[in-house]
């Protein structure tokens, strides 16, 4: 894994995850997409395995339903954006230059 595919799973991961841990992984799947998306799904899997909503009466109620639904937005938007291996992320866009004031 070279230094651009590592800051992109830093990105779409978060500045603490092991990047030790995200070497294995790469090595294992050879795709950052699929690193991104197999961490994600733990993170995921780790929510649904706990209540997502604990309730003591009079003291506190802790909810993470929304934590749930945040993640699986963030999965899809990982299986959307352009990822360093994808051909589509070295495209080159042309734009024209149109001049704002007209000469006679």
């Amino acid at each position: 894994m070279d230094e651009f595919q590592r800051s992109w799973l830093l990105a779409q991961l978060g500045p603490d995850t092991d990047s030790a841990d995200l070497e294995r992984r790469f090595f294992r799947l050879r795709s950052v997409r699929a690193v991104a998306l197999e961490v994600l799904g733990e993170r995921r899997a780790k929510l649904l395995a706990d209540p997502l909503k604990v309730t003591v009466d009079g003291v506190v109620t802790m909810d993470l339903q929304e934590n749930l639904r945040g993640i699986e937005r963030h999965i899809e938007a990982v299986r959307q954006v352009p990822a360093p291996e994808d051909e589509a992320s070295e495209t080159l866009a042309v734009a024209r230059l149109v001049p704002t004031r007209r000469y006679r």
